[in-house]
Order: C-alpha cells, then structure tokens, then sequence
C-alpha cells in the first residue's frame, strides 16, 4: 500500500456519496459529500458527478467507487436502480479516463460488507455472514469464514410473486408511508427467506435505516444474529476505498 488515504465514492440509486477514508482504521478525514444522482442516471452523467465530488475534495490520490450493480472484471452486468444504459459498460475504464487516474470499482453492497467485516459489525466473525443494505433497493453481501462470494444479487429473490426488493427496500417504506412496524414485518419475511436458503451465523443490517434499527428490530425474528451495520451509511464509502487500496479481498479474479 502507498497511502492510508483513499477517496471512497458510493453511487446510489437516489444519491452519490464520497469521503476521503482512512484505510488503517476505516475512518472518514473529512465530512461526507452527497449529490444526487443525475436522472437519467446515464454512464456520462454518473461519471460527471463522481468527478464533481472528487474535484470538490481537491483529490489527487486514489479512488475506489462502489457502483450498484453486479460488476465483473470491471463491466457493468445489472442495472436494476441505475440506468440500464450501464449494462455492458466497462465502469472501470469510464472513470479511469473521467478522473485521469486508475479507479477501483465494485458491487455497492460488497464494498459495505467488506468495510463491516473489517471494521465493524462483522469484525473477527466466522461462519456465514450476511450483509444486507436497504436502501433503494435491497443489496446483500455473502462472506463465508471472512472471504466474499461476489454479486450475490440477492434482493431480487421472489417473495409472494414480486422481487424482494418492490417489497421490502427501505424506498418502499418511504414511497407506501409503511409504519416501521408493518414495514419490519416485509423485511422479516424477507430476511425469513434468506436465513431459509443459506443459514447464516449472523445478519448485519446495512444502509440509511441501520441508524433507526431500533424503530422496526422487534419485528426481525429470525435464528441468527441480528445487528445494525456499526459504519451506517458509509460503509459503501469505506469498502470502496479498502478495495483500491488493496487492503481486502473483493473475491473476484483478477481484482
């Protein structure tokens, strides 16, 4: 590693998020910056924004990006909340070229699962653990013994014959004005399916709503642990900058 200071940038759904990141301890050097996501949310316009926030920032260093999305040796696949002008892009060379430097990119949900599995909620925990973010949609990240199974796509599990996440996503409760009880009722169902297919040891709750997860925790019931993520919302932002500085195992070949 050359640097204890990476620029992490979180692409969302509804907003893009980046900070600088203190790689040692997982700490952000300064506060956060969130601009919204550009609608359409085209490749050049995303790119345009990820800019911004780098340039805002003075940054000359490195950058990792959690995009979401599944992404193979740096090629977008999905695009279930970002534009679907993405599939087929390679983000990797997209940015590199924006930014003029390398860019460390990956899944937004597996970049919050490796930042919490280093520094936070899943810290020193073997077994299987799970990762899911709730946000516009749902993300999970899937580790066995510490090492992640990449683009695990698994918010779009049918439930009661929809994909999980029209059911269940944090934008849902939002969009319908769901109580957190009823609303915690659909993630439990949810997360009921899950704990069905894979048995995990433990279950971090991730994205914006980690910070309310008293408000709807009574409504999880489920055989394994259940706990907020520690590094909330910027965990995508941490992960992000953890990847490019090499410090964690993305699980892909040639990443």
């Amino acid at each position: 590693m050359t640097t204890a200071a990476v620029l992490g940038v979180d692409v969302g759904g509804s907003g893009i998020k980046a900070a600088p990141v203190d790689v040692r301890t997982g700490k952000l050097l300064a506060d956060r910056q969130r601009i919204e996501t550009p609608q359409p949310s085209l490749p050049e316009a995303v790119a345009d924004v990820v800019a911004e926030l780098v340039g805002g920032f003075g940054w000359e260093g490195p950058v990792g990006v959690a995009f979401p999305a599944v992404i193979r040796r740096g090629v977008v696949l999905t695009a279930a909340n970002i534009d679907r002008a993405w599939i087929g892009t390679d983000i990797d060379a997209l940015l590199a070229a924006r930014l003029g430097r390398p860019v460390a990119t990956l899944n937004d949900a597996d970049a919050a699962g490796l930042a919490e599995v280093r520094f936070g909620a899943g810290r020193g925990r073997d077994g299987v653990v799970l990762m899911v973010t709730l946000g516009t949609g749902i993300g999970t990240a899937l580790f066995v013994d510490g090492h992640l199974v990449p683009n695990t796509e698994l918010g779009h599990i049918e439930m009661g014959g929809h994909d999980a996440e029209t059911r269940a996503a944090a934008s849902v409760r939002t969009r319908k004005n769901l109580s957190w009880d009823k609303w915690g009722r659909r993630v439990n169902a949810y997360l009921q399916r899950l704990e069905a297919l894979l048995w995990p040891d433990l279950v971090i709750i991730g994205g914006g709503v980690s910070r309310r997860f008293d408000r709807f925790a009574d409504a999880i019931r489920l055989q394994a642990e259940v706990v907020p993520a520690a590094l909330g919302n910027e965990a995508g932002i941490v992960g992000a900058a953890l990847v490019q500085a090499g410090l964690v195992d993305p699980g892909e070949p040639g990443r």
